[in-house]
């Protein structure tokens, strides 16, 4: 009886004063290289003002999500490292239903925020142990594990594939 008492005063005590309020992100270092990406837009965690700018090392420091898969615009499969959408959104405290990503062409493309939260979809840094190079697809390229789930692999997908990325925009 004594533990039914102390679950019900515990339930009394959260419905008057409400919910634990979430546990501080972890605060976002500033870059210290050449930043290679901006996250603008509706993100709690920032480093420079009311965005967050990462470069290459500050990239790494999230872990390395990787997997093997063959894309539409290469020959064979090729093995991508990069930091998890899922957890880069995490991170920022991001709390929007769409990305809006955009190249250093200015190409630009909408993307679900469905896609980092549940595909596995990733900000690839490297390419087969190799920095993605700018001018061709890097320094950065949002892929899909294609080959795994045949769900991302159909052209919606390919379009979002966007390389070259320079800036997210959470809305």
């Amino acid at each position: 009886m004594r533990g039914v008492k102390a679950a019900v005063a515990a339930v009394l005590v959260s419905l008057v004063l409400g919910p634990a309020a979430p546990a501080a992100a972890e605060p976002l270092s500033k870059p210290q290289g050449v930043v290679v990406l901006e996250v603008t837009g509706k993100i709690a965690n920032t480093n420079l003002g009311d965005k967050a700018a990462f470069d290459l090392d500050s990239l790494e420091r999230f872990g390395v999500s990787s997997f093997t898969t063959g894309t539409p615009w290469t020959d064979g499969k090729v093995t991508f490292e990069g930091v998890s959408g899922n957890e880069l959104m995490a991170t920022l405290d991001a709390d929007g239903a769409e990305i809006r990503a955009e190249a250093l062409d200015g190409y630009s493309v909408v993307i679900p925020m469905e896609d980092f939260r549940r595909s596995g979809a990733i900000i690839a840094y490297k390419m087969n142990g190799a920095p993605l190079a700018e001018g061709e697809q890097g320094p950065l390229w949002i892929v899909y594990p294609y080959d795994a789930d045949p769900g991302v692999n159909d052209e919606a997908h390919h379009a979002r594939s966007i390389w070259q990325l320079k800036s997210l925009e959470i809305r």
